[in-house]
């Protein structure tokens, strides 16, 4: 009894001196002492595969813990996505990064933001600081981790990164035109945008089935995002303020971008809206300064310097410009003599706040409403809810125009009736509410096929609505759509997963025709007969162990490489300009070329598909070191290009012959809107960025083979299923 004495009196003495520490801290430190108040009114729940569900009882608590746990799974995603926001990057990456700094401080200024911070509404500024303390927190309790820029957070900082799309509209400004101008170089090309060299277009499946065509007359929704993998975090967020959202949220972020209540859910798909506008300006100077022409007069050109700050092997170096504005936008590029300005969407508390108030929407007239704030504005949307509404909505912000320009290329900024009039409303714009096909979808295409016989009709829309048009995975999603009936969870995960290749449909058989046609004795007919006989009876649908895929994929790389150039001039897609123009030479070359390029890199051309097309996750590195001697998976689906629902942007890499896919599908969910909501979901890899961790590539199976896993949306579901139960800084 007195040693149990004796240990209970030094327990309690090393309490004490535990607990007067953290008053001591507490008092030299009182934003540590407001967080340590916050974190007990979170609680982190993950789940047998490290998803994070965030409990707290205000949706500020909430916003806490969820930024805590994004940081937990990858602060270093979190951080370069405000680091590349605010143009930070080149203090991170040096010099290199510089004129990616430049394209984004031209409209990020962070003056202005901690203005507007200022003027918001006190519950936004409420979410705001509490994303702010619940970064700031992990750092303060995660002291090894060491920020590459961003050492302390502030809340206007969320207003740098209000969207969630892989790419802002700012991104589409061209880097090297930028440099070109503001870095007085006379050739552009040689610094053409990364984006641009992409091998996998960006953008995004999504599909809305009515009550009427399911099994249990409940609607359902897709939700399949194709971004660079691991752009987003999986969790869920709940507060006793009526938040109750689980998707995907794209790192950093505190509002779920692309996910479901209890009662609606919404996909995001990239649009081919014409939202941005380049504007030539007639620029003179006069008494060194610039003035630029608008209609009968003359205006002065806004000039100011910004300061990009960049690493360097001897410590931080700084690079001056002076930029210039006229009332368009600033300045991006020359161009025959004029100045090149550019005009898009630059509200960021308005697209925070639509990013945030649908996540608690609870029918088709509240959604309506937050998109009527017009901010999502690259995007298209797809909505399911639990009344049965099925929807769509083209994008987002639309400004009205005088349709007797060309709004896709750049207009007489000089001209004042190429300004913009207001935006289009919802009523306006391309819009399906219950269509009678009982199904919508986008595949970032135009949507006047959204709804088979149902769709928007093109003539009835200015033509700056769209600029896009088909798209193989388009013709692909409708051949699925129209053809099945009594729709259920796992018939449209089959539905996401369908494997034909539709973009093969025309130009295979001109291949097929060009050999059958060739002169008899022919050498290159003779060396390309065995392939023939494949390709002619292949079903056109991918598979790890399909040969004829392997083929098809490496002679349709090679034939649009020989003739997509020409197709442009001649004003057709690829595939009709295969079909109907390509010389039986093009054809029977690149067949001959591929063959011999699969030989060269595999052993044999008759090599299967899936020995080919590898999911590989090595480190938690935003750029994979691919490796062809370390552990890979075979993946069936391929590129979107060739018309695959299901993306697997892929390709080899230096010193690999396997190709690795980097972009596609990233997350997968389907939902059922029924008295429960019931979802399945997967994502690339795992949620964790730690490759120690056992959910950095604990779903790299599932999300190869499509079998995608239960999602835990009620606390009920959860209780057997939790893997760990904290707080913040637990």
């Amino acid at each position: 009894m007195k040693y149990q004495s004796r240990l209970t009196r030094a327990f309690a003495l090393a309490l004490a001196a535990t607990c007067a520490a953290a008053w001591s801290r507490r008092a030299l430190d009182p934003e540590l002492a407001r967080y340590e108040r916050e974190a007990p009114n979170v609680t982190i729940l993950r789940d047998d595969h490290g998803i994070a569900h965030i409990y707290g009882k205000t949706d500020a608590d909430t916003v806490f813990g969820t930024v805590y746990a994004q940081a937990e799974d990858d602060f270093n995603r979190v951080e370069t996505n405000y680091i590349n926001g605010m143009g930070r990057l080149a203090e991170a990456e040096g010099e290199s990064a510089i004129y990616r700094d430049l394209r984004m401080k031209l409209f990020i200024d962070p003056a202005e933001l901690k203005t507007q911070y200022a003027a918001s509404p006190a519950w936004l500024q409420s979410l705001m600081n509490a994303f702010a303390d619940g970064l700031n927190y992990y750092l303060a309790t995660h002291p090894k981790v060491k920020p590459r820029v961003i050492r302390r957070f502030e809340p206007w900082m969320a207003l740098s990164f209000t969207e969630g799309s892989i790419g802002s509209d700012i991104e589409r400004v061209n880097l090297g035109q930028l440099e070109a101008f503001y870095g007085h170089r006379a050739d552009p090309a040689p610094l053409a945008d990364a984006e641009a060299q992409r091998p996998e277009p960006s953008g995004s499946n999504g599909i809305a089935i009515a009550p009427s065509n399911t099994a249990a007359h409940h609607a359902l929704l897709l939700i399949n995002p194709h971004t660079s993998f691991f752009f987003r975090s999986e969790l869920q967020m709940v507060s006793e303020e009526g938040l109750n959202a689980y998707g995907a949220v794209t790192w950093g972020q505190f509002f779920i971008y692309q996910g479901f209540n209890d009662r609606v859910g919404w996909m995001h798909t990239s649009s081919g809206v014409d939202a941005i506008d380049e504007y030539l300006e007639t620029v003179l100077e006069k008494g060194g300064r610039f003035y630029y022409k608008y209609g009968a007069g003359e205006r002065p050109v806004v000039a100011a310097e910004i300061t990009v700050p960049y690493r360097t092997v001897q410590g931080m170096a700084e690079k001056k410009f002076t930029v210039y504005r006229t009332h368009h936008g600033p300045i991006v590029r020359e161009t025959d003599g004029k100045w090149v300005s550019v005009r898009l969407m630059e509200e960021p508390v308005k697209a925070l706040t639509q990013s945030y108030t649908r996540t608690k929407v609870r029918d088709y007239k509240s959604f309506r409403q937050t998109m009527e704030l017009h901010t999502n504005s690259s995007n298209n949307t797809i909505f399911a809810d639990a009344d049965g509404d099925i929807a769509y909505f083209h994008g987002n912000f639309i400004p009205r125009r005088d349709t007797r320009f060309d709004w896709t290329k750049p207009v007489d900024g000089s001209d004042p009736a190429t300004e913009w009039h207001g935006l289009l409303s919802v009523d306006e714009t391309p819009h399906l509410l219950n269509p009678a096909s009982g199904w919508l979808y986008n595949t970032n295409n135009w949507p006047w096929s959204a709804a088979g016989p149902s769709s928007p009709k093109k003539q009835d829309y200015p033509v700056y609505v769209e600029t896009g048009g088909e798209s193989a995975r388009g013709l692909h999603a409708v051949k699925v759509l129209e053809n099945t009936r009594n729709f259920t969870l796992d018939s449209l995960i089959a539905a996401a997963y369908d494997s034909y290749l539709t973009w093969f449909d025309k130009p295979l058989p001109a291949l097929i025709r060009a050999w059958d046609q060739a002169a008899t004795g022919s050498p290159l007919k003779a060396r390309l007969a065995s392939q023939i006989v494949l390709l002619r009876t292949w079903d056109r649908r991918w598979s790890v162990n399909s040969v004829p895929t392997s083929l098809a994929v490496f002679w349709g790389e090679e034939i649009r490489s020989r003739v997509t150039a020409d197709a442009k001039t001649a004003g057709m897609s690829v595939e009709d300009y295969i079909a109907s123009r390509a010389t039986a030479g093009e054809l029977l070359e690149s067949l001959a070329a591929a063959s011999d390029k699969l030989a060269t890199d595999f052993g044999k051309w008759e090599t299967p598909w899936g020995e080919i097309n590898r999911f590989q996750r090595l480190t938690g590195a935003i750029v994979q070191p691919f490796n062809d001697a370390q552990p890979s998976i075979p993946v069936g689906f391929t590129s979107a290009i060739w018309g695959s629902l299901a993306s697997f942007g892929a390709r080899a890499y230096p010193g690999t012959k396997k190709w690795y896919g980097t972009s596609g599908n990233s997350f997968v969910a389907v939902v059922e809107f029924g008295p429960r909501v019931r979802a399945k979901a997967v994502s690339a890899g795992g949620e964790s960025g730690d490759p120690a961790s056992r959910h950095f590539n604990d779903q790299a199976t599932r999300y190869s083979t499509g079998q995608l896993r239960d999602v835990y949306f009620y606390r009920d579901e959860l209780r057997s299923h939790t893997e760990r139960q904290y707080h913040p800084g637990k």
